[in-house]
């Protein structure tokens, strides 16, 4: 199920070109390999790594502009490097020549700090929508280069370089910084993840919300003719470097982009169409190199050489997905679903089908990056603790007014900035947000509310929440909460849900009736907020039972009618859930909903045909009077084709449904 479905990974080329500096440092390197060289040429590879190493701290340290989505990692980023320059100040002044691995593990260090500014770099110059789209990416590249730089580091010589005692000292600091940095993982911004989730999902009419357009530019900071023109040009270099490659992704981007422009008033300009390009578009121009989808890799979202399959049936390459388990992940980066076990399946169908295509196509496979390291990013500390403690302490004043500005500004600073989200937790700010949850006053009640769905985006946070009592008084508040509360408190289940302790505290204090409420009777957005919040909840199998008490298969069946809310996928991932109880089976498969199945498989999207084929399969192995029932609507050959030119996934449920019916004879 598309929860927060934003792309996760690629490598980050946007529009952060430059030098090689890296190659003229291994040519340095190498040229200390062959024995000893003499004193002269010692001292002077010596000065030459020294000031590599400052010139690319100082033009790091240049960078200004960074993309917002990336501003605060950037900055924490590039205050870790300018703590090395005493370091190398105290290594220039020291008289002693450095022996050849002394001088070696400084360029080192010199690699792994141009690798540290190519990434501020593409933060500070690339496309904004492209790097919010791929914020998940993004991180993966800081935690790359805080790993190299924390692997530099521990490889330096401290007496061979004629340290002090005190910047040795510093050096640990630096060191144990980066080690708590490379532990730490910045959460998103819920908010962005959900906005860019409708606007790039291909289901007609998701995107047509223009409040939602307009949110994202501002966010984005490109709500201005200079940002847009900036961006454009941003966009015009990412075209340029990705080429044919990923032209779907990239077409997006251009199509958000000319929205913001029509939004401001800015003249719409063909950004496909380079002049450089002899011959005009320049995606339009290879359609033969033009990558099929599925051989993507969703984190990196380069052709898999190595596909498998993890427990959520995704598939992915087995590096990427490989050092996202290393750092401790243990969700499906794509759909955000837990994952009940770490096992790789490879997928053999999935990479003789690139193979085929690759031979097909003349395409070459690319090579793999085998010192791709995976650490994590930090950002900057807090700033606004004082301010944050006032409020804290606010919170619990008995003047109204009071409380109900210090409500709001909390839901505020919480919205965006991780850092505020762990400062209010640590100043005591979720008891007294979770005490005014109850107040008759709708705008505390909202913004109380609003602020704990904030906060509870940072893992940590989640716990405390439940453990202060606020998922029975959530509860209540999307019972009878204004309708923006109502929404809020659903995405609030939502994100406490993700832990599976949370999930059977919801459903023991009845959360799951008002949740189906509001998918029966909520607006378009308490419709998904409340579809998000009964997924997570009913990956617990007793939660599967209260939900069919409850009533919700006929609002997920409204949902499948209504094409127009753009929520088929989210109707049937639910589905899928449900078939795998007893009384889910009972209540859903009958033949209307069998022929609606039949009818998603025959004509729906690709993803409504893999959600359907899925659920299918689900109620087929439980029963073969269910397949019996679709093969009467004539499913057989819809699933021949889906087996054929379906999405990995789908193609693999057919294959399993056709099997099925084979053992069961029941092919005509």
């Amino acid at each position: 199920m598309v929860v927060m479905d934003v792309r996760d990974g690629i490598a980050l080329n946007a529009g952060g070109g430059g030098r090689d500096e890296s190659a003229d440092a291994d040519a340095d390197a190498v040229n200390h390999q062959g024995g000893t060289p003499p004193l002269a040429e010692d001292q002077e590879s010596q000065a030459d790594v020294l000031e590599e190493i400052v010139r690319v701290i100082e033009s790091a340290a240049q960078f200004a502009n960074y993309r917002r989505t990336q501003r605060k990692e950037c900055y924490g980023f590039m205050r870790q490097l300018k703590l090395l320059m005493p370091f190398i100040e105290e290594i220039r002044d020291h008289d002693e020549p450095i022996s050849e691995a002394g001088i070696a593990a400084l360029w080192g260090l010199q690699k792994a700090l141009v690798v540290a500014k190519k990434l501020l770099m593409a933060c500070n110059e690339g496309s904004k929508i492209y790097l919010a789209l791929e914020s998940e990416a993004t991180k993966v590249r800081f935690q790359e280069a805080y790993a190299r730089l924390i692997q530099a580091i521990d490889g330096l010589p401290a007496d061979d370089l004629g340290l002090s005692d005190e910047v040795k000292e510093q050096i640990d600091l630096i060191k144990m910084q980066l080690k708590r940095a490379k532990r730490r993982t910045d959460t998103q911004d819920i908010e962005l993840a959900m906005d860019m989730m409708v606007v790039f999902s291909k289901e007609e009419g998701r995107n047509a919300d223009s409040a939602i357009i307009e949110r994202l530019a501002k966010k984005l900071d490109l709500h201005t003719a200079d940002d847009l023109k900036n961006e454009s040009l941003a966009v015009r270099r990412l075209v340029k470097d990705r080429g044919a490659k990923a032209a779907e992704s990239t077409q997006q981007i251009i199509d958000l982009l000319n929205k913001f422009k029509q939004i401001a008033g800015v003249e719409v300009t063909d950004l496909l169409d380079d002049p450089s390009a002899p011959n005009g578009k320049m995606i339009d121009k290879l359609p033969s190199l033009v990558i099929p989808h599925e051989f993507l890799c969703p984190i990196t979202l380069e052709i898999m050489i190595d596909p498998v399959i993890v427990a959520s049936g995704q598939t992915y390459e087995r590096e990427s997905i490989q050092k996202w388990l290393d750092s401790n992940n243990r969700t499906c980066p794509k759909t955000r679903q837990p994952l009940v076990h770490l096992s790789l399946a490879p997928n053999f169908a999935l990479k003789n089908l690139i193979t085929q295509w690759c031979e097909k196509n003349n395409f070459r496979l690319p090579k793999k990056d085998a010192d791709l390291d995976l650490a994590s990013d930090t950002s900057g500390g807090p700033e606004q603790k004082e301010e944050i403690e006032l409020l804290v302490r606010t919170l619990a004043s008995c003047h109204l007014e009071e409380q109900r500005h210090a409500v709001k500004k909390v839901r505020l600073l919480s919205r965006g900035s991780p850092e505020n989200r762990v400062i209010i937790a640590e100043c005591g700010g979720i008891r007294p947000l979770v005490h005014l949850l109850p107040y008759p006053d709708s705008k505390i009640q909202e913004h109380s509310v609003t602020a704990l769905l904030n906060l509870s985006i940072d893992e940590n946070n989640k716990k405390v929440i439940a453990r202060e009592g606020a998922i029975p008084l959530i509860i209540d508040v999307l019972k009878d909460g204004s309708t923006e509360a109502r929404e809020n408190s659903a995405a609030a289940l939502f994100s406490l849900s993700m832990l599976e302790e949370n999930r059977i505290t919801v459903g023991m204090s009845g959360g799951i009736p008002p949740l189906v409420d509001l998918l029966q009777d909520g607006t378009i957005r308490g419709k998904k907020d409340a579809a998000t919040a009964l997924f997570n909840l009913s990956l617990n199998e007793a939660n599967k039972a209260r939900a069919i008490e409850a009533g919700v298969v006929q609002p997920l069946l409204q949902l499948l009618e209504d094409q127009n809310l753009g929520m088929i996928d989210e109707a049937l991932s639910i589905f899928l859930l449900l078939a795998s109880h007893p009384k889910g089976r009972q209540e859903i498969g009958q033949q209307p909903f069998i022929e609606t199945l039949v009818g998603f498989i025959r004509e729906g999207t690709p993803k409504n045909k893999e959600c359907a084929t899925a659920v299918l399969l689900e109620l087929g192995a439980s029963n073969s009077c269910h397949l019996l029932a679709a093969l009467q609507f004539g499913v057989y050959e819809h699933l021949a084709e889906v087996s054929k030119s379906g999405t990995s996934r789908a193609r693999r449920k057919a294959n399993a449904i056709m099997q099925l019916m084979s053992k069961s004879e029941h092919i005509p």
